[in-house]
């Protein structure tokens, strides 16, 4: 292998490695050959497989109980109500570029996950989807923001409503999306400094939640013969191109190009209505009934008569009401460990609306993470092995729906997305399965730089 002086990484957030590896691969001329050139296969995700906190365990090899978040949203303390969100500011332990800013590489960083607020480092960021609007200061330095739209044009931070019935509007927008982004790619990789370059581009999770029922003859909702059924196609073929273009920027002899997703996508059955579920087993109580479909508040809940609640989302949450640790706690602290094994085996006992076993699985973080700070569910919940989607209403007549609860989305996330490694003089070809976690340490080794000892990943070997 020729010695390699700089990485690129290009991160597409939800894309699904059968659709490249298997279904469209001849379509798909760039990324075929760049599988060709190097090694690529399966990357195991976090639990839960989600944008946050996937992304920033690939750049911290670190697992989320380590960094003390599970998700977008997360209890802030025991109290019922107060809550946080996980950008910028909530990770508290070294990611590559800072690392790397350390050893005074120059470093490239545009909308990663969890980058917004920006930090400092040696070279330039664009902050991430989490940005409320453009009019904050969302760049490092602060004044790239203005260079960027006197050389690129106003920048696009996420698409407005993925959650549409206006798929034109939809997918109008995340070209429109996808264009900027690497258009301002080009620019920064052309015209800053860099031994490390990485983009994230979210329209592959935008494309899968609004338009998978159109190409996928399984999905419960599938419109046959739609004008839409081979949008995801071409825009994957879209972003091909993309990538082909963008590399014509970097010099290939003495770079790695790694190309990844944090997770991949799989048509949502349904959705599971956690809290009507708990409510008629006997483990939650409402302040007064709701009878018709509703988004659960706290305020909702009487949690003197309360053992657990749980939380939506394309995972599950439970938090188990304890005594002395919750404010109004009922389950003795003796009687916990029993109370969360009977939950997850009553959990994990769950038939679907068919009859048939939903293939629940339920994880206490404990066993999962090699150390669990913040607070965390006290068990986290795949229904259907993501299959089914963890419905955040009450009063619903049946435990299982069909329309999701927070607007239109067809897909749920899966547990393996993907990566395709390309390095000078490599070519292996397909290759065992990674951990997302592998990733931050083999940048930093191709690098030179030293890899701490408390990363938990390992470097991929060529």
């Amino acid at each position: 292998m020729s010695k390699v002086e700089k990485v690129a990484v290009i991160g597409l957030d939800c894309f699904e490695p059968s659709l490249v590896f298997d279904r469209w691969r001849d379509k798909l001329p760039v990324m075929s050959e760049l599988m060709e050139q190097g090694i690529y296969g399966e990357l195991e995700s976090t639990i839960p497989a989600i944008t946050v906190p996937a992304w920033m365990s690939m750049m911290t090899s670190r697992n989320p109980g380590v960094m003390g978040f599970y998700g977008f949203r997360n209890r802030k303390d025991y109290s019922y109500d107060e809550m946080f969100f996980a950008n910028a500011n909530a990770v508290q332990v070294p990611t590559v570029w800072k690392l790397l800013s350390r050893k005074r590489k120059k470093v490239i960083l545009l909308s990663i996950p969890q980058t917004y607020p920006p930090k400092p480092v040696n070279g330039c960021l664009v902050g991430c989807f989490l940005t409320p609007d453009t009019n904050v200061d969302f760049t490092y330095p602060a004044e790239l923001k203005q260079e960027l739209w006197d050389k690129v044009g106003e920048y696009i931070i996420d698409v407005k409503d993925f959650r549409t019935e206006n798929k034109d509007f939809l997918i109008e927008q995340i070209y429109q999306m996808t264009a900027r982004r690497f258009e301002t790619a080009e620019y920064l990789i052309r015209n800053k400094a860099w031994d490390f370059f990485m983009m994230v581009e979210m329209g592959p999770d935008r494309f899968h939640h609004g338009m998978w029922k159109y190409h996928d003859d399984k999905h419960i909702g599938y419109v046959p013969n739609s004008p839409y059924k081979d949008s995801i196609r071409d825009y994957y073929i879209y972003l091909d191109g993309k990538i082909g273009a963008l590399l014509k920027s970097i010099d290939r002899l003495n770079t790695a190009v790694l190309i990844v997703s944090d997770h991949g996508a799989k048509r949502m059955e349904g959705g599971f209505c956690l809290n009507d579920w708990l409510i008629q087993q006997g483990y939650l109580t409402l302040k007064e009934p709701i009878n018709k479909p509703k988004m659960l508040k706290n305020s909702d809940i009487d949690f003197t008569r309360t053992k657990v609640w749980g939380s939506g989302g394309y995972y599950g949450r439970l938090f188990i009401n304890v005594a002395g640790r919750e404010p109004a706690g009922v389950i003795p602290e003796s009687e916990y460990e029993a109370f969360r094994t009977e939950l997850k085996e009553r959990l994990e006992g769950v038939l679907d609306h068919r009859g048939q076993l939903m293939g629940n699985k339920a994880f206490r973080p404990e066993e999962i993470y090699i150390e669990v700070k913040g607070v965390a569910p006290d068990l986290i919940v795949y229904f259907g092995d993501l299959a089914w989607r963890s419905v955040g209403t009450v009063g619903n007549d049946t435990w299982y729906v069909f329309e999701n609860d927070t607007g239109p989305d067809d897909a749920n996330h899966s547990q393996y997305g993907m990566y395709i490694f390309s390095l000078p003089g490599v070519r292996i070809g397909r290759n065992q399965p990674q951990r997302i976690m592998d990733i931050a340490p083999t940048i930093l080794d191709l690098l030179e730089v030293e890899v701490p000892p408390e990363m938990e990943g390992e470097r991929i070997r060529f």
